[in-house]
């Protein structure tokens, strides 16, 4: 078929958008097409934009990749600049931050604080607890059903053939634990597990689903399976139980800034950093009513380092739960940082692309540790930590200082 034949039909709504790379067997083909589709639709031509010829790219890119993994009815991809701060010792081990952003000042800053953790001698971290959560709600007539549901659930009994179930279907997939919570005649169960290297949610969703099929076949054949995920996981959504539980990874980092470093790198001084995080990051977003954000800003971080690295930039929300801790040591600076819920992978989901697979690549971490099943990921979720510890030593500083203008207009400022 001609390509303009196919372009009208695809306008026309004939053929559908998804159908063009099954059809003609060439993805790159297929989103020059599809973006000569969209440019055509009525909904397009309206406001005359002329979107086959614009700056969105969409030649030279691995396509075959994307297909069934990251994205859908895709007319080109979204360069973003990327920048590295540091290098910045993580445990002994120099690394550099890959940062992908649009905002000006933010690698810089991080640079900086990077810098001065250097010169304290370095961030030491520690991993507390790792384990991806999916929490279905099921129904059943009563109250009572429901609370004989759960009481099955959290006998040893019960648990012992939900954990091989759940097991069975994957190599990675290690059931921890339960948590149930009965509403009504409604049942929330939070099943936690380890994932292995990879982020983890289609395994263990996988992993509830036989636990689902094995509840029916107990003898609660009367169950009604609501959603696979009832929101008491929680994913994508602020939530006081991934404050307090965790999920994905639980890590801290910290770091110790000589009083002189302070005062040369930082330009401020230790009381007044300390001062500062107690006014701002704890009694400030206790009055703003915060939950997990008792932070300057690590969300910046985090989001950054998750879109160079190919992690879904939605688990930002939950992956930001920081508290940030500054106190005066013998007169120098010790700060940290605990995270009780930053989800990440190396394998799976936007790490298979070319560019997010090099940035793992050069932390070092790409892909699956298979001598030690989860090791990549943790690691992630220890650098990312480690970059959130030195953002927010250089954004307090630049607070402290009263430099936080003058540094945005540096590097944010530029006329179109």
């Amino acid at each position: 078929m001609p390509e303009n034949q196919i372009i009208q039909l695809g306008a026309q709504g004939t053929i559908p958008l998804y159908f063009l790379e099954k059809a003609l067997q060439d993805p790159e083909r297929a989103v020059k097409l599809r973006r000569s589709i969209v440019a055509n639709h009525e909904a397009t031509k309206q406001i005359d934009f002329p979107l086959e010829s614009c700056a969105l790219p969409y030649q030279h890119y691995d396509y075959q990749a994307v297909l069934g993994a990251c994205c859908e009815n895709v007319i080109g991809y979204m360069p973003l600049p990327l920048g590295v701060a540091g290098p910045i010792n993580v445990d002994g081990r120099n690394v550099f931050l890959p940062m992908a952003t649009t905002e000006g000042a933010l690698v810089a800053s991080t640079n900086r604080g990077c810098m001065a953790i250097n010169a304290g001698g370095g961030v030491s971290t520690v991993l507390m607890d790792d384990g991806m959560t999916r929490a279905p709600l099921v129904r059943f007539r009563s109250l009572a059903q429901a609370g004989a549901a759960k009481a099955w659930l959290d006998s040893e009994a019960g648990f012992a053939l939900v954990e091989s179930s759940f097991n069975s279907t994957s190599r990675f997939a290690r059931l921890q634990s339960l948590k149930t919570t009965v509403v009504g005649s409604d049942l929330y169960i939070r099943f936690k597990s380890r994932t292995g290297d990879a982020m983890g949610m289609n395994m263990i969703s996988k992993g509830v689903e036989r636990v689902l099929e094995v509840m029916v076949e107990s003898g609660f054949d009367d169950m009604q399976i609501v959603s696979l995920s009832g929101n008491y996981c929680s994913d994508k959504k602020a939530a006081a139980i991934n404050w307090i539980e965790g999920r994905g990874k639980t890590v801290s980092a910290q770091a110790t800034i000589p009083a002189d470093v302070v005062r040369k790198i930082l330009k401020t001084d230790v009381e007044s950093l300390v001062e500062l995080n107690t006014s701002k990051n704890l009694i400030g977003s206790a009055v703003a009513g915060a939950l997990g954000g008792f932070n300057a800003h690590a969300a910046n971080v985090v989001t950054a380092i998750f879109l160079a690295t190919g992690q879904d930039p939605a688990q930002n929300v939950q992956s930001s739960n920081t508290l940030t801790v500054m106190k005066n040591v013998d007169g120098n600076l010790q700060i940290s940082v605990y995270m009780p819920s930053i989800e990440v992978g190396t394998v799976g989901g936007g790490t298979v692309l070319g560019p997010q697979k090099a940035m793992l690549g050069m932390l070092g971490i790409q892909g699956a540790d298979y001598e030690n099943p989860g090791g990549n990921a943790q690691k992630l979720a220890l650098i990312i930590a480690s970059g959130v510890l030195a953002g927010e030593l250089s954004l307090c500083s630049a607070l402290a200082a009263g430099s936080l203008v003058k540094s945005h207009l540096a590097h944010n400022r530029k006329k179109n």
